[in-house]
């Protein structure tokens, strides 16, 4: 087990259930301000960073108010969903808790940084991860890695010593080219393509099936 030092969990789709309560809050705020919303908008956005999805809600949905103040509007109202209901997928405080004995825990997310803060925070896992990134502090969102390499940087470990775990075609992209072992949770909402989920180095159906076995990569 020497080998992997960390594990580094995407959040939304692997920690909260939030996927759709983005697509909500966006096709939402597309409708009320005469955007074009269509079928493929939430899967094309999944994994950009806030300033990459702004824009795509300005120039392809159509809203015409500037993307920072799309991106501000979605925000805040995805912090008073949170505040409503926080939608934790089952065993996610249970599973970062074990894995937190044993490997050092970082979060590489396209979310915002006021949601990841509101997330870990209201469910107590704050204290468990030693770095958090958001995409929006580095410069390309996923499917490139940068989010990734950042989260092993400030958490001083080798990429290829760490292991992400990620449920979308972009994040999976996203963590294989940052040389990682990658462990796929695959969204059930939106399922990564078959080639994308090819990149994983394993595959389980939940959180409770993230065992440090898997992790570690024991038996492949």
């Amino acid at each position: 087990m020497s080998l992997v030092e960390a594990v580094v969990f995407d959040l939304d789709g692997v920690l909260v259930d939030s996927e759709r309560v983005w697509d909500e809050v966006r096709e939402q705020l597309a409708r009320e301000s005469g955007g074009r919303w269509h079928t493929r908008a939430q899967a094309d956005m999944m994994g950009m960073s806030s300033p990459e999805w702004s824009r795509y809600m300005h120039d392809v949905i159509g809203l015409v108010d500037p993307p920072q103040e799309i991106n501000a509007e979605v925000v805040r109202r995805m912090q008073n969903r949170y505040a409503e209901e926080l939608p934790l997928l089952a065993g996610a405080v249970e599973t970062v808790t074990a894995l937190a004995r044993m490997f050092r825990l970082a979060l590489a997310s396209s979310s915002n940084r006021p949601l990841i803060d509101a997330v870990l925070t209201s469910s107590g896992m704050d204290a468990l991860f030693e770095a958090t990134v958001s995409s929006e502090e580095v410069e390309r969102g996923k499917p490139a890695p940068d989010v990734f390499l950042e989260a092993a940087r400030r958490l001083g470990v080798e990429s290829g010593r760490c292991v992400a775990i990620e449920d979308s075609a972009n994040g999976i992209r996203a963590a294989n080219t940052a040389g990682m072992r990658v462990v796929a949770i695959p969204n059930r909402r939106y399922p990564p393509a078959v080639e994308a989920l090819a990149l994983a180095d394993a595959v389980v159906d939940s959180l409770a099936n993230l065992t440090p076995t898997v992790v570690v990569g024991e038996g492949d």
